[in-house]
């Protein structure tokens, strides 16, 4: 790669500050937490985020996202009618554990299990979705686990569909699994697969923004009100309502204690979370809350490269075989950032052109055409801390494309030929000048 480098003053990208301000970070009350911008896959806020934790009724947005496959793949429709096993009626039945009752003599919709699934976290309903995608829960787990590794995820172990512990399933765990085993994720990778999950499936934030339904409703015997366990969601019933929550998963058991992977909206901007280990039922909203007034009242985002701005050190690039002998270069599209008011200036760019379009002076060959990609300029952060991205694939989220600002033709060779005669006189003469003008030093 050629590659040139220059820091970008505020007053090229940015508003000037006269001051600067220092953003006070919380101190979430959780055993892990990351708070990510989804736009740019930007981390705001990490503790500990690759420590493998149990993660609940989280593990369900797998069973959401293999759901939503299967019916985007044909394999599976929402109106699809399926019967229950005896040994998921059983685990329907259980009190104490979320669920909606299920009947073996009665058949539900795949739509009627995921909203009770999604809403309710219905543990039952769960398992009787894993079966209609994989014929079994054993192998849904399977499922799970490879489409973990196919999204990239590294830290997981799924063991079950619904997020339960095995042992609260009283013997009827899926075959091969520990009979006390319990999905375990951490919070990286939990966010990596909300996030997948939202950008894939978007519309699984209308059912997961459902405050209340009613399951089977018309039904004598099954109708049964359901409430969504997220206590963030608008209604005057939720007692930590957060302006623009619509998502996604609360968790608990007894090992992965309060858990909660939420997102929300504002002023366009959307902020992804997880907390896992609070201490309540509330604290997982409460600390959730946290991060997200930081989040807002943190970070503004911020255009710091503009489509078709010129960096100010390179601007051109040479082509000697074109009818003009250079190219202008600009960037391709508009860059913006989530950006801690007062660090406006604590970035620089890069100008990166593709070495394999370059000769072995370093320059261009014509023809060219405006727009034509020719490598990529990078915006990188001055300051003391390293910023973060979810995956190693976001980080490209800071790179916008070189291109060239107008068309280039390729001179004819009369011309070509005339620049090298002239290039072999001019050379000519500077040894001449500099022979001569050695005799009278």
């Amino acid at each position: 790669m050629k590659k040139w480098t220059s820091i970008v003053s505020g007053a090229t990208l940015f508003l000037a500050l006269t001051t600067t301000t220092e953003a006070q970070t919380p101190e979430i009350e959780a055993e892990a937490s990351i708070l990510v911008d989804v736009e740019t896959g930007k981390i705001l806020y990490d503790d500990d985020i690759d420590a493998l934790l149990p993660m609940a009724s989280m593990a369900k947005m797998m069973t959401e996202y293999l759901v939503n496959e299967a019916i985007e793949e044909g394999d599976l429709s929402w109106d699809e009618e399926v019967s229950v096993s005896e040994e998921v009626a059983d685990l329907s039945q259980d009190e104490s554990l979320s669920n909606v009752y299920l009947r073996t003599d009665q058949t539900y919709s795949i739509e009627e299990l995921y909203e009770a699934m999604a809403i309710e976290s219905a543990n039952g309903a769960t398992v009787a979705l894993a079966e209609a995608v994989a014929g079994s829960e054993t192998d849904f787990v399977d499922m799970m686990n490879d489409k973990a590794a196919e999204l990239g995820i590294e830290d997981y172990e799924f063991v079950n569909s619904s997020g339960l512990n095995n042992s609260s399933m009283e013997g009827n765990h899926p075959e091969g699994t520990d009979a006390d085993a319990e999905n375990m994720m951490s919070a990286r990778g939990t966010a990596q697969l909300a996030y997948n999950l939202i950008q894939d499936y978007p519309e699984v934030l209308d059912v997961a923004s459902t405050e209340e339904m009613v399951f089977m409703e018309g039904s004598e015997m099954d109708e049964l009100p359901i409430a969504n366990w997220n206590h963030m969601l608008g209604g005057t019933d939720f007692s930590h309502a957060y302006e623009g929550v619509d998502g996604i998963k609360t968790g608990n058991t007894d090992a992965a204690g309060f858990a909660f992977t939420g997102t929300v909206e504002q002023d366009d901007t959307r902020l992804l979370s997880v907390v896992m280990r609070t201490d309540s039922m509330d604290a997982r909203f409460e600390e959730t809350a946290v991060l997200y007034d930081y989040g807002f009242d943190t970070f503004t985002t911020e255009e710091v490269i503009s489509e078709g701005e010129q960096d100010d050190e390179v601007s051109t690039l040479p082509v000697p075989d074109g009818q003009e002998q250079e190219v202008s270069v600009e960037s391709g599209s508009a860059l913006s950032l989530p950006i801690i008011e007062g660090e406006e200036e604590m970035y620089s760019t890069s100008v990166t052109v593709e070495e394999d379009l370059l000769d072995d002076d370093g320059a261009l060959s014509a023809p060219l055409e405006a727009g034509e990609e020719l490598g990529y300029v990078t915006v990188t952060y001055e300051g003391e801390d390293e910023e973060m991205y979810l995956t190693d694939e976001m980080e490209s989220n800071v790179s916008v494309p070189l291109v060239a600002g107008e068309d280039v033709e390729r001179a004819n060779w009369f011309i070509r030929s005339m620049r090298g005669i002239g290039g072999f006189f001019s050379g000519l003469w500077d040894q001449t000048t500099d022979t001569v003008g050695g005799w009278f030093s």
